[in-house]
């Protein structure tokens, strides 16, 4: 059984937010905080990994992440307040120094 992940980053200002899915959280947090893929992440440097969600179905995790584009700011800034009020990078530890 595979798991699926909706996550939210942040810049460290936490100025914008970016939403997506992935099989491979780590891997794909790893992606962003290297700038390995070009785009709208690594141009604004978005690797803080404020948020994630986790399911074993993909069409849940593909439809929450449309519905989390869809929310208002406020909203999606309420989401990580309840999980994250000290905004912390919960990647910190993953990856070597």
């Amino acid at each position: 059984m595979n798991n699926y992940y909706v996550y939210i980053l942040s810049n460290k200002s936490n100025k914008v937010l970016y939403i997506g899915v992935t099989n491979d959280l780590q891997r794909r947090v790893y992606e962003h905080k290297n700038k390995l893929i070009e785009g709208f992440t690594s141009k604004y440097n978005i690797d803080k990994l404020l948020h994630y969600e986790i399911t074993t179905d993909i069409k849940s995790a593909i439809e929450r992440e449309k519905q989390l584009k869809s929310w208002s700011r406020a909203k999606k800034e309420e989401l990580i307040n309840r999980s994250n009020p000290q905004r912390n990078d919960l990647s910190i530890d993953w990856f070597e120094k």
